[in-house]
């Protein structure tokens, strides 16, 4: 079945698709309609939905709920997602699965409520206390939220772990038609869970470890399952960089006006191609060196001060790695892009 529908109202359809149970939120504008179409759905459909007095507490709703072996959904933006990140550090250390919808806005602060890609650092490198990872998914469509949230339960449930998708304001607030397919939702057995039949009496769900061995031991636990997930679950798009002499590189909304702008100069005749994460952690280093020129440079585009060319550079520490940023809620045309990228291919070719 084809639904017209904002990216906000695809996460709701696809977590329900997914088989979510509970959704614990707290409105804020660009996320809200999450916590709208959630509150229309879920209860529709006899699941559960909470408003909570604040962020703190929804994130705290959904530990509990995780805890008891529910699949959950949680929302918000920049500040919202800053005041979860103490709970999400205690879902990480309790090794429990959750999914986080990040629709982020510009900021600091209270900042506005444009599209940007500001909470990069906050998302993809943890965010709270402790040495912990979450997964990162950033989808450039209304589909792929649609499609990411499924994903995203399903990465949760595999790794008992908590995954984000991170996209923003304008993917969030967009229309675009999403397919909606039933597909079969076999969550895992969770025999760790807390609940109450008797088989869960001895389970034991904490993350406060007071002997330092113990701690230690459950760090290089988590440690050696983010290797997993590194070695497993790294996505890209790759499009055209096989030959290229340049390769524009970025996520979410501003890889659709990258691959504009490929396509463009591509039937201009210049060499130039596209990688896109889907995944921001694990980050797909092999896709900067699989079917990509090894001799190409990079521009990266971003809605932010260069945190994720920081990534790209520590990828590609031999290449030259150009920065296109716009902040403040304001995103790049496409003619700024394609002359930054020509101003590139000067500078390495002399086109």
């Amino acid at each position: 079945m084809k639904k017209l529908v904002r990216g906000n109202e695809a996460v709701v359809i696809g977590a329900l698709v997914a088989g979510c149970d509970a959704y614990f939120g707290y409105p804020i504008t660009p996320a809200s309609e999450i916590a709208h179409t959630a509150a229309e759905y879920f209860l529709k459909l006899g699941k559960i939905f909470i408003q909570a007095e604040c962020e703190t507490a929804s994130i705290n709703m959904v530990f509990g709920a995780s805890a008891s072996g529910m699949r959950v959904l949680t929302a918000s933006s920049g500040p919202g997602i800053s005041l979860k990140q103490e709970g999400v550090s205690f879902i990480a250390g309790c090794e429990l699965p959750v999914v986080i919808i990040d629709i982020v806005r510009a900021g600091p602060g209270l900042g506005n409520i444009g599209p940007e890609q500001g909470d990069y650092n906050q998302v993809v490198k943890g965010g709270g206390h402790g040495n912990y990872r979450v997964i990162v998914l950033a989808p450039n469509s209304v589909a792929e939220m649609y499609q990411m949230t499924i994903l995203a339960f399903e990465l949760a449930d595999k790794y008992r772990i908590p995954v984000y998708v991170l996209s923003d304001a304008t993917l969030g607030q967009m229309m675009e038609p999403i397919d909606i397919v039933e597909i079969p939702t076999d969550t895992v057995t969770k025999n760790w869970k807390l609940d109450t039949t008797p088989e869960s009496n001895d389970n034991l769900l904490t993350s406060i470890f007071l002997d330092y061995d113990d701690l230690e031991d459950l760090i290089l636990h988590l440690a050696a399952k983010y290797r997993e997930i590194e070695e497993n679950e790294a996505l890209a798009e790759i499009h055209l960089a096989e030959d290229a002499d340049l390769v524009l590189t970025g996520y979410g909304i501003t890889s659709r006006l990258l691959r504009t702008v490929v396509d463009r100069m591509r039937a201009e005749g210049y060499k130039v191609g596209m990688v896109r994460p889907k995944t921001l952690w694990p980050f797909p280093k092999q896709a900067y060196f699989e079917q990509v020129n090894p001799k190409a440079g990079f521009l990266v585009v971003e809605l932010s001060l260069g945190q994720f060319a920081e990534d790209v550079r520590l990828a590609l520490p031999l290449r030259k790695v150009d920065l296109l940023f716009r902040v403040g809620g304001n995103v790049p045309t496409e003619e700024e892009i394609y002359a930054k990228a020509m101003a590139c291919l000067e500078t390495r070719i002399g086109v």
